[in-house]
């Protein structure tokens, strides 16, 4: 490697200050409300999207896609990944997030994916790849035939980053994500995820060549250091290879309100993801 992936405070620091370093949660005084209020508009959402639903793309229940296909099967397609470091939530509470996609003309798509420790990060990465596959071959079935947008929040930026590469995918839209598996793997969060060393290397995004792809990536100016170093980061090093996708500060957005800039038709993450499909 020919960088440090880690913070210059990481040598330094005790677990607990490790752990806090990554625990969003703890930074919002108020995420458990807002997560609920977002849960409680998913499911209104939900009640009035029924048509195409609970699609299975694998086997257990949480390998299912809910799709919102829009008047034309043409238009794009804005797939998110949802958060919860890649061991909480589940898509059927971030689909409120959509209504701003489905206004401006655009489908929505939301895959799920097994959770850890119940699947290892290498099983969900391969996971959310034969979602993709499935969503390329039975789209349009479903009226959902455009170009890809491939987005996620928080772990689903990870994703979003790891399967930038699908040959369906046309662009990115990482949000709030982790890109350098390297601290994660010294925090309380790989209780569940036991990252193995081979996995820092295979699933770090900032260990991988350079997908030239455009890929905007964003964050909230208010989120805690290391989720904006990550992004800087990233984005950083994908700058160095030349490829196109901006940096996205979300002004006193913290870890949990920036999805707020996904859902508003007029937001700036929409706005970016259009661009995308421009460049």
């Amino acid at each position: 490697m020919s960088y440090d992936p880690y913070p210059s405070f990481w040598a330094s620091a005790t677990p607990a200050a490790r752990d806090a370093a990554y625990n969003n949660s703890g930074a919002v005084a108020d995420s458990a409300q807002l997560n609920a209020a977002r849960i409680e508009d998913a499911a209104r959402f939900r009640a009035a999207h029924v048509g195409h639903l609970d699609l299975a793309y694998g086997t257990t229940q949480r390998q299912q896609w809910d799709l919102f296909p829009a008047a034309r099967a043409d238009a794009p397609c804005l797939v998110f990944i949802h958060g919860g470091y890649w061991q909480r939530n589940r898509r059927e509470d971030f689909c409120g997030l959509m209504a701003g996609a489905l206004k401006r003309g655009w489908s929505a798509a939301l895959s799920g994916y097994t959770l850890a420790p119940d699947a290892t990060l290498t099983g969900i990465v391969a996971e959310i790849n034969a979602a993709l596959d499935w969503l390329a071959a039975n789209g349009a079935k479903h009226g959902i035939a455009g170009k890809i947008v491939l987005s996620g929040w928080s772990a689903g930026g990870h994703l979003t980053a790891m399967c930038l590469g699908h040959p369906a995918v046309a662009a990115g839209l990482a949000i709030s994500g982790i890109f350098e598996l390297a601290p994660i793997r010294d925090t309380d969060l790989n209780d569940k995820l036991q990252l193995s060393m081979d996995e820092l290397e295979t699933l770090s995004p900032m260990r991988h060549p350079v997908v030239q792809k455009p890929c905007a990536i964003a964050y909230g100016t208010a989120e805690l250091p290391e989720l904006r170093r990550q992004s800087r980061d990233f984005h950083a090093y994908r700058a160095a290879a030349h490829a196109p996708g901006a940096l996205i500060p979300v002004s006193h957005a913290d870890h949990f309100r920036i999805t707020a800039a996904l859902k508003d038709e007029h937001g700036e993450l929409l706005r970016a993801a259009e661009e995308l499909l421009k460049l």
